[in-house]
C-alpha cells in the first residue's frame, strides 16, 4: 500500500520545493518507488517532481476539481509506490476565502485524504519564535495533522539548538535542520523557476539535494510520519478529448499541460502526437484537433517568427480542424507578440489580437469559464475551472468573437476573455476540469 505525506510551509519561498526535491532524490537512491503531486494549479514545481521521480507529477486542486476527480487523480499517482509526496503551493492553509474543503489549500487534502504534513520551517532571523508558529498551525485547523517539522535556513548549530529547545514543549518532533548556507538555490524567471528542461546540469543537482537530505534529514522518522493512502475510486476525466488523435505543441516555448488532462485524454482513447513549433514542425496532418499549451512564447519570439513551416502548417490544418490554444499558445495563435525589449514579432496571424510583454501586468487567479460557442473543449455552454497566471496583456483586441464568458473564484464578474475565428479558439485561461 502506498503511504503519503504533504510537504507544506507557512508561505511561499519558505523552502518547500527544495525539501521535496531533496527528499525523492535521496528515498529514490534507497531504491523507493516515489511518486509526487502538486497542490494547487502550478506547472513548473511538477517538472522538477517529475526529474526527481522519473514520473509525471499531476496537480491536486480542491477549488478546480471535484471530490471524484481529486480521488481518481491521487489514487493514479500513487499506484505502485512506495510514497506520494504532495508539495503544498502557497502556505499551507492558503486558498479562497470561505469554508475550507474547497477552497484550493493544500489544507484541504490533509484533510480530506488524512494526510499528515510535514511543516518546513524557514527560520532565518528567529529562534524561540518558530515554535509558537508551529503551536499555531497545530491548532488551526481540525482535521489537519501537523506530524513534524524540519528547519530551513538554520544559520549555525547554537541557533539550532535554540530553536529545537523551544520545540521540546511542543508534542512534535523537529525532523531535521538543514542549514543556510547548504541551500541550493535553483534559477527563477517571471513565472517561477526556470524550467527543469532547460537546466542540463538538475541531475547534479538533484544528487548534491539527495546528499543534503541523508546529512540533515532523519529519513527514516519522516518516513515513519507517512500514512496511508486512501483506497483508490474510479477513474474520471478531467476534460473531454478535443479530438482522437491531438497534436500537441511541446517544447520550451510550450510545455504547461496538467498531467492528469493528459492522462484522461489517453484513458479516453485519444493518441497524443507531439510536435515543436521552435523546431519549425507543424502538426502532424493526421491528427484531427491541435493543441499549443501556455509556456513562455515571450522569451522566443524571432524564432517563432521565423519558423515559417509551423506556421504555414498550422494555417493549413486549422482550415478543417480545431485548433486552441491556452495562454502562451493563445499569444501564439494571435497576429503579432511583442517581447520585453518591445520588438513586435510575427505570430500564426489565426486570430486577430497582438499580446505584449513589453507592457506587462500580472493577472493571477482562479477562473471558472463557460464557453460562448462550441469548440474542442465542449459544446457552448460548458462550464470549466481553471485559471490564470500572466504578465502578457492584450495590446490589440482585433475583431474576432469572445471564447467565453468568466468569473473569479469568488463569483465575480469579469470580462469576457480570448477569441475565436472559424476553427481556431484561445484565451489566457488555463483548464483543469469541467464542471459536471
Amino acid at each position: 500500500m502506498t503511504r503519503g505525506l504533504i510537504i507544506a510551509a507557512p508561505r511561499s519561498g519558505g523552502g518547500k520545493t527544495t525539501v521535496t526535491l531533496a527528499l525523492a532524490a535521496a528515498l529514490r537512491r534507497r531504491g523507493m518507488a516515489l511518486r509526487t503531486a502538486k497542490s494547487g494549479p502550478d506547472y513548473i514545481d511538477p517538472a522538477f517532481h517529475a526529474v526527481a521521480t522519473g514520473a509525471p507529477s499531476p496537480n491536486l486542486d480542491s477549488w478546480a476539481m471535484s471530490p471524484e476527480l481529486l480521488g481518481a487523480v491521487l489514487g493514479d499517482v500513487g499506484r505502485g509506490a512506495d510514497l506520494l509526496l504532495v508539495e503544498s503551493a502557497m502556505g499551507l492553509f492558503d486558498g479562497l476565502p470561505g469554508p475550507a474543503g474547497g477552497r484550493g489549500a493544500a489544507a484541504d487534502l490533509a484533510a480530506r485524504f488524512a494526510l499528515p504534513v510535514l511543516l518546513v520551517l524557514d527560520v532565518a532571523g528567529q529562534s524561540q519564535t518558530a515554535a509558537a508558529v508551529a503551536r499555531g498551525f497545530m491548532a488551526h485547523q481540525p482535521g489537519v495533522r501537523i506530524a513534524g517539522v524540519l528547519l530551513n535556513r538554520v544559520a549555525s548549530e547554537r541557533h539550532r539548538a535554540q530553536v529545537r529547545q523551544a520545540m521540546e514543549r511542543l508534542p512534535l518532533p523537529v525532523l531535521g535542520a538543514l542549514p543556510r548556507e547548504a541551500a541550493i538555490k535553483l534559477p527563477e524567471r517571471h513565472l517561477g523557476l526556470v524550467q527543469a528542461q532547460e537546466l542540463a546540469h538538475l541531475p547534479a543537482l538533484l544528487e548534491q539535494l539527495a546528499d543534503l537530505a541523508e546529512r540533515h534529514f532523519y529519513l527514516d522518522a519522516i518516513l515513519a510520519c507517512a500514512a496511508l493512502l486512501p483506497a483508490e475510486t474510479p477513474a474520471a476525466t478531467a476534460l473531454r478529448p478535443p479530438g482522437q488523435r491531438i497534436a500537441l505543441a511541446q517544447d520550451a516555448a510550450f510545455s504547461f499541460i496538467y498531467p492528469h488532462v493528459l492522462a484522461g485524454w489517453r484513458r479516453g482513447g485519444a493518441e497524443i502526437l507531439p510536435f515543436s513549433p521552435l523546431a519549425d514542425e507543424a502538426p502532424d496532418a493526421a491528427c484531427d484537433a491541435a493543441w499549443l499549451p501556455g509556456g513562455y512564447p515571450e522569451l522566443h519570439g524571432p524564432t517563432l517568427a521565423a519558423a515559417a513551416r509551423f506556421r504555414a502548417g498550422l494555417a493549413q490544418f486549422a482550415q478543417t480542424r480545431p485548433v486552441h490554444g491556452e495562454c502562451g499558445g493563445f499569444m501564439a495563435l494571435g497576429a503579432g507578440l511583442i517581447d520585453a525589449a518591445g520588438e513586435r514579432h510575427a505570430m500564426a496571424g489565426l486570430l486577430g489580437h497582438a499580446t505584449s510583454f513589453h507592457q506587462r501586468r500580472l493577472n493571477l487567479g482562479y477562473r471558472e469559464a463557460r464557453l460562448l460557442a462550441g469548440g474542442p473543449l465542449g459544446p457552448a455552454g460548458t462550464l470549466l475551472r481553471g485559471h490564470e497566471f500572466h504578465y502578457a496583456t492584450v495590446t490589440e483586441p482585433g475583431g474576432d468573437a469572445p471564447f467565453a464568458s468568466l468569473i473569479d473564484g469568488q463569483g465575480r464578474a469579469l470580462p469576457v476573455g480570448g477569441a475565436r475565428r472559424g476553427q481556431v479558439s484561445g484565451s489566457f485561461f488555463h483548464a483543469i476540469s469541467e464542471v459536471p
